[in-house]
């Protein structure tokens, strides 16, 4: 039966500074080297064979993806990349600390960008520092200039349903290495959560979140292979 492995990146440098960081291209800390290779120790350790391997473009999710397979003992997995498994553009709060924005707009408004399901945060100006149009992972696509989850969510799922259902539809164990919100809409779509239902979901670092499914891709079990730090599973409404 198929099975389906969600892993979140790990620390990056820009978490450890608490800046909103979206499709800014940064690297992770050697904490969140980490984090990747044990989350692969515990893919090892529970005997999970992948098949294939999904990332996005951003170095952080790459390089998790990369370490984690290696400490899983399968580095050979075939691996595909694509800009619509990036986190969430962020807009005009990409680069800002999280801190001082909420000291600048207050805490309530910040919370609203942050966490509700359809409201993004200001738009990113063009020409700026954070102007992605110039480079090349994106050559042809039309660019948001901010996003919410919703929005997130549905440039997500043409690439879920026309490239990874059909592997898992076939039998495969997948792995998804990617960002705490390109996985919540896949948590999303996969569970029919309402819009109130994702909000609760919150995905942990580095902890790879596994889903048996069965012939129909419908979630049988799910469980965090380190149960010491997760989180409540997903559960179908």
């Amino acid at each position: 039966m198929p099975i389906l492995i969600l892993l979140r990146h790990g620390q990056s440098q820009w978490n450890l500074e608490d800046r909103f960081t979206g499709w800014v291209d940064v690297d992770l800390t050697a904490e969140g080297e980490a984090q990747a290779r044990k989350g692969g120790e515990l893919i090892r350790a529970a005997g999970l064979q992948v098949d294939r391997a999904y990332t996005s473009v951003l170095t952080r999710a790459i390089r998790t993806l990369w370490l984690a397979l290696a400490a899983a003992g399968q580095a050979f997995v075939p691996e595909t990349k694509d800009w619509r498994l990036n986190e969430r553009h962020y807009g005009g709060l990409t680069g800002l600390n999280k801190t001082e924005t909420a000291a600048k707009h207050g805490a309530e408004q910040v919370r609203i960008w942050r966490r509700s399901y359809d409201t993004p945060p200001p738009p990113l100006a063009p020409g700026g520092e954070w102007d992605f149009s110039r480079d090349r992972r994106y050559a042809g696509v039309v660019l948001p200039d901010t996003e919410s989850l919703k929005t997130t969510l549905e440039r997500v799922e043409p690439y879920w349903a026309d490239e990874i259902v059909p592997k898992l539809a076939a039998g495969e164990t997948v792995l998804v290495a990617a960002h705490g919100n390109s996985l919540r809409a896949i948590v999303k779509l996969l569970y029919g959560l309402s819009a109130e239902g994702i909000m609760e979901v919150e995905i942990p670092t580095s902890n790879p979140l596994v889903i048996d499914l069965d012939a129909g891709l419908k979630p049988l079990t799910a469980r965090y292979l380190d149960a010491d730090r997760a989180q409540p599973v997903p559960k179908a409404p």
